[in-house]
């Protein structure tokens, strides 16, 4: 399978990269994970969004969540609209409200997943795990039928030692990291250090981080996470439409 980062900041876009969302492909299924501002612009650049297959959204906040809206109009009101079918979006039920606006007539159709139940969709297994965050949040693993390969992505959440068994052995950890490891106090994303000893601990191949702050010192963020993480773990920044073989 392989990765496409189309955002990787936290919060708000900046220097014309948007904030969280990243496309899945195995074959020919393309799953979005997260569809953050500045998404869908970006996916343009990489493939049409009618040839989207699933989406999946990890919560509701507006940096993982905003260019829902905008991409329900492209598929309502593109000119080749008529090619395609409806667009599944599957989002977490504890909000109705936003659940209920992954609903767009004729053109999306919510459908739930919970926590501790597996989600098919197309050739990927889904599997949920609802973080500490101030809103219904979940980190997702994804693994590929075929070959057993697995991305684990923790979407927003405090550190926590449940991640640790959730993300055990994967090919590819895609991290909040919105924090040096000078951060201190209550804090409702990791630090650089967190997610290194999370990526160490849970013997994962490669570390990605991601949800990043808008700040010059990004390669000081990458310096800590890579001396927590150790030496078996890879550790990456993003980059804007990367593509990533897992």
């Amino acid at each position: 399978m392989k990765l496409t980062v189309l955002g990787y900041y936290g919060g708000f876009p900046g220097k014309e990269v948007g904030t969280s969302g990243f496309l899945l492909q195995s074959d020919d299924f393309n799953l979005l994970i997260d569809c953050g501002s500045g998404v869908l612009m970006s996916l343009e650049k990489v493939i049409d969004p009618l040839q989207l297959n699933a989406v999946v959204i990890s919560h509701y906040h507006a940096d993982h969540f905003a260019d829902v809206g905008v991409l329900q109009y492209y598929w309502q009101l593109h000119a080749k609209r008529y090619l395609t079918g409806v667009l599944p979006i599957y989002g977490n039920t504890l909000d109705e409200t936003n659940f209920s606006a992954l609903d767009w007539p004729n053109s999306t159709q919510k459908f739930p997943f919970k926590e501790n139940e597996v989600t098919n969709i197309g050739p990927f297994k889904l599997e949920f795990l609802k973080t500490i965050h101030p809103v219904p949040a979940f980190a997702i693993k994804i693994t590929e039928k075929k070959t057993n390969k697995m991305l684990v992505y923790t979407a927003d959440s405090q550190y926590f030692d449940g991640l640790i068994d959730f993300c055990k052995d994967a090919n590819l950890l895609i991290a909040d990291t919105n924090f040096f490891e000078n951060k201190t106090g209550t804090i409702w994303h990791m630090t650089s250090k967190q997610v290194g000893n999370l990526a160490k601990s849970a013997n994962c191949d490669q570390l990605m981080l991601s949800h990043l702050p808008q700040t010059e010192k990004l390669n000081l963020l990458f310096d800590e996470a890579e001396a927590a993480a150790g030496a078996k773990v890879e550790v990456v920044l993003p980059k804007l439409r990367e593509k990533i073989e897992i």
